[in-house]
């Protein structure tokens, strides 16, 4: 039987449509997956947990306020159980270096009037759901001596820097909380909360906003990703199938 190199040359065009519009949405900055996994999952109270009764096989998103005895506390008094910073500079070749990753946290108690539950938000999926504060300015505006020393190594060896940037996302005490988590229970049926694949997906805005966020700032992108990813999968699925038809006939 002849070799039929059709099969294989749809198939080629299809990984391409699909790579391509991975790459469209990273560009946008999008988060599809986790946007999917909150989005996705079935919206429950704390209260509801608290119920004796089946538990939910698949994680579940729950609407719940901060509780902590011992939050972070910073130097403008903001009480926190989350504080992630990233600090960056850009290369003389234009990609950003990361000098410094903070990753702080308080484990705290998601509760209703109707009882509450532990959390540990060391365990979280990144980025967390909230808005972020981003600086950006030059380098020589950073301060910090652990920042000059890394500065100091990164032009040794790529030459002189000019940009900075900061991102900081926390999450505050004050927060009401929406949170994608595993419901597991004790032998005595109590519940208890564990990070699902990932890690739990932890969000200070309602669903509509989360989901406007993790959709990236280049929606135009994003859209024309998710297109080209579908029509990929769709060619993919079709070589496929001509590939099938070529060793039957």
């Amino acid at each position: 039987m002849p070799f039929n190199p059709l099969p294989l040359i749809v198939a080629g065009i299809g990984l391409l449509l699909v790579l391509a519009g991975w790459l469209l949405t990273r560009r946008a900055g999008a988060h599809v997956a986790l946007g999917r996994r909150l989005a996705g999952a079935r919206g429950v109270r704390v209260g509801d947990l608290l119920d004796p009764g089946e538990t939910p096989r698949r994680p579940v998103r729950i609407a719940g306020r901060i509780r902590c005895l011992d939050p972070i506390v910073t130097s403008r008094d903001d009480r926190l159980v989350a504080l992630h910073r990233d600090v960056e500079v850009r290369l003389p070749n234009g990609r950003w270096q990361t000098i410094e990753r903070l990753r702080l946290t308080r484990g705290f108690e998601l509760w209703d009037h109707d009882g509450s539950l532990p959390i540990d938000p060391a365990l979280a999926a990144e980025p967390l759901v909230v808005l972020p504060h981003v600086w950006r300015g030059g380098v020589a505006e950073l301060s910090d001596e652990s920042h000059r020393a890394a500065i100091a190594r990164l032009e040794a060896q790529h030459g002189s820097l000019s940009v900075a940037r900061s991102t900081t996302r926390m999450v505050s005490v004050v927060e009401r909380l929406l949170v994608l988590a595993s419901v597991t229970r004790a032998p005595d049926g109590s519940p208890a909360l564990e990070p699902p694949e990932g890690g739990y997906v932890i969000s200070a805005l309602e669903l509509d906003d989360a989901m406007r966020l993790l959709g990236g700032a280049r929606r135009r992108s994003l859209l024309a990703g998710i297109g080209l990813v579908a029509i990929g999968c769709g060619t993919l699925v079709l070589g496929s199938v001509l590939a099938i038809a070529s060793v039957l006939g």
